[in-house]
C-alpha cells in the first residue's frame, strides 16, 4: 500500500484531514457518489415495478431470469472493465458503462414480451460490469488508504434516499402511469453523474493513471469471461425449463463456467484459503444469498398479502438507512483492529433477516416483520460488503487493482447468477410460476414456493460467517 500511495503522489496532510470533501477531492467524491446513487436508484425502483412487469408480460415462471440476466452479461463487464481500467485508466470503462446501462433501461421499458424484457435487462447488466470495477479503480488510484473504507461508506450512503424515494416514487408511477414508465425515466438520471464525475476522471487518468502504463489486454482473461458469462447464461436456462433435456445445456454451461471461474478468481477461492481469496468468496457469499433472497420479497408480499407495488417495495426502504449506517461504522478507525468480528456479526445478521422473512406467509405474521428483518439484514450488508472492498485494496499490489477488483465482483456476479439461478429453479418447481398477470392474491402460488428460496439462502450466509474467519493471512 505505501507503493500505491507514492504513486498516487504525496497528500497533503490539510487535503487528508479534509477527507473525501476537501477541496482536492470534493468534485471527484461528489461525482462517483452520485453514479453510485444512480444505479442505486434503478436497483430499488426497478426491484418495485418488477413483479407487475412479469405478470404483464405472463413471465412471472422466469422472474429469477430477469435478475440473473443483468448479473450474468455483467461478469464479462466486470472482467473487461477491469482489463481496460489497468490498461489505460477508468474514464473509458465508466463512460461506456453508463451508456449501455441507459440503453438497456429504455430497451426493458419498451419490450413487448418477456424475453425481450430480460435481453434489455442483459444490455444494463453489462453497463453495470463495466461501471462498478471502473469505480474502484477510482478508488483505488485517487485516494490514500486512510480514505478508502470514508469513500467506501460514502457509497453505502448514496443508497439510502433511493431505497426511501425509490420505492416510493416507482410504485406511484406503476400504479398510475404503468411499470414502463419507470425504466424509460431512469436514463435522464445519468447526465448529472456523468457531467459531474468524467471531467475529474479525466483529470485523474491523464495524471496518476499514467504511472500504470499501457500493458496489453489479456486475451485468455478477455475469452474467460465470455466463458463464465456464456456458461452462467446456459445454466440459467436450465434451471427455468424443467425439463430431462435441461441437462444438455446444464452440462454444457458448467464445462464452460468451472474452467473460467478458475480462472478468473484468485487460487484457492473455493477452498476459502486465508487472505486475499477468502475475501473475494465471503463476497459472493454474502451477495449473493442477500440478493437472491431480496429479489423474491417484493413478489412474495404483493401475491401472499396482497400488498400494493409501493408497499411491498417500501418495505425494504429502510435498509437503505441501516446500509449505510453498517457502513459508517467500519469505516470508524477505532474499529479497525476488530474489522473480522464485526463481519462475523454482519454475516449472522443477514442469515437471521433471511430466515425471518418468509414467517410472513403465517398470515397472522404482520407484513411489518419484513421491514425490521431488512433493516437488521442490510445493516449487516453494510459490515461486510464495504469491509471487503476495504480489505481487498489493502491486499492488493498497484497493478493488480483492477484485475483484484473485477475478481472481486466476479465472485459477487457469479453467486447472483447461480443462486438465483438455484433460487428460481426451486420456486417455479413448487408452484411459484403459476401467478398469471391476473394475480394479485395469495391464490396464485403456493407458500412452499417462497420459503423454498429463502431458507437455503439464510444457510448460505451462515456458511459467509465461517469464511469470515479466514480472512487475516497467517
Amino acid at each position: 500500500m505505501a507503493a500505491l500511495e507514492a504513486r498516487d503522489g504525496a497528500v497533503a496532510p490539510a487535503e487528508v484531514e479534509g477527507g473525501v470533501l476537501s477541496r482536492s477531492y470534493r468534485a471527484l467524491s461528489v461525482g462517483i457518489v452520485s453514479v453510485v446513487l444512480v444505479i442505486a436508484f434503478e436497483a430499488t425502483a426497478v426491484g418495485t415495478a418488477m413483479p407487475v412487469a412479469a405478470r404483464e408480460l405472463d413471465g412471472v415462471s422466469l422472474y429469477a431470469f430477469a435478475f440473473s440476466g443483468y448479473f450474468t452479461t455483467s461478469l464479462f463487464g466486470m472482467v473487461l472493465a477491469g482489463q481496460l481500467s489497468d490498461r489505460g485508466g477508468p474514464l473509458a470503462s465508466l463512460t461506456a458503462g453508463i451508456g449501455a446501462f441507459a440503453a438497456g433501461l429504455l430497451l426493458s421499458g419498451t419490450a413487448g414480451s418477456m424475453w425481450m424484457f430480460i435481453l434489455g435487462r442483459a444490455v444494463q447488466g453489462l453497463g453495470g460490469g463495466l461501471v462498478i470495477v471502473a469505480l474502484y479503480v477510482v478508488v483505488g488510484r485517487a485516494y490514500p488508504e486512510s480514505m478508502r473504507p470514508s469513500i467506501m461508506a460514502a457509497f453505502a450512503a448514496g443508497w439510502v434516499v433511493p431505497s426511501v424515494v425509490g420505492p416510493l416514487a416507482a410504485g406511484a408511477v406503476t400504479e398510475h402511469l404503468g411499470w414502463r414508465w419507470v425504466f424509460v425515466g431512469i436514463p435522464a438520471l445519468v447526465v448529472f453523474p456523468l457531467a459531474l464525475a468524467l471531467p475529474q476522471i479525466r483529470r485523474l487518468t491523464s495524471g496518476q493513471g499514467r504511472a500504470v502504463g499501457r500493458a496489453p489486454l489479456d486475451r485468455r482473461r478477455i475469452r474467460l469471461a465470455l466463458g463464465i458469462a456464456l456458461g452462467a447464461g446456459l445454466l440459467q436456462y436450465a434451471a427455468q425449463d424443467l425439463h430431462w433435456l435441461s441437462l444438455l445445456p446444464a452440462v454444457a454451461g458448467a464445462a464452460l463456467l468451472v474452467p473460467a471461474v478458475l480462472g478468473l478468481l484468485p487460487r484457492g477461492t473455493y477452498r476459502a484459503a486465508r487472505g486475499l481469496p477468502s475475501v473475494v468468496l465471503l463476497r459472493g457469499v454474502a451477495a449473493g444469498s442477500f440478493i437472491a433472497a431480496e429479489s423474491f420479497v417484493p413478489l412474495m408480499l404483493v401475491t401472499q398479502r396482497g400488498l400494493s407495488p409501493t408497499l411491498a417495495g417500501f418495505s425494504l426502504a429502510a435498509g437503505g438507512g441501516t446500509w449505510a449506517l453498517g457502513s459508517y461504522v467500519q469505516a470508524r478507525p477505532r474499529v479497525e483492529p476488530y474489522r473480522e468480528r464485526l463481519m462475523f456479526l454482519g454475516m449472522v445478521l443477514v442469515a437471521a433477516a433471511i430466515a425471518t422473512a418468509p414467517s410472513v406467509l403465517i398470515h397472522a405474521v404482520p407484513v411489518w416483520i419484513v421491514a425490521v428483518a431488512w433493516g437488521f439484514g442490510c445493516f449487516g450488508m453494510g459490515l461486510v460488503i464495504a469491509s471487503t472492498s476495504v480489505l481487498l485494496l489493502h491486499l492488493s499490489a498497484p497493478e493488480e487493482a483492477g484485475a483484484n477488483s473485477a475478481a472481486l465482483q466476479i465472485s459477487d456476479g457469479l453467486s447472483n447468477v447461480l443462486l438465483l439461478a438455484t433460487g428460481g429453479a426451486a420456486f417455479a418447481a413448487l408452484g411459484g410460476g403459476t401467478v398469471t398477470h391476473a394475480t394479485t392474491s395469495a391464490s396464485g402460488a403456493h407458500p412452499a414456493a417462497f420459503a423454498a428460496v429463502f431458507l437455503p439462502m439464510a444457510g448460505v450466509a451462515l456458511l459467509g460467517a465461517w469464511v469470515t474467519t479466514r480472512l487475516r493471512e497467517r
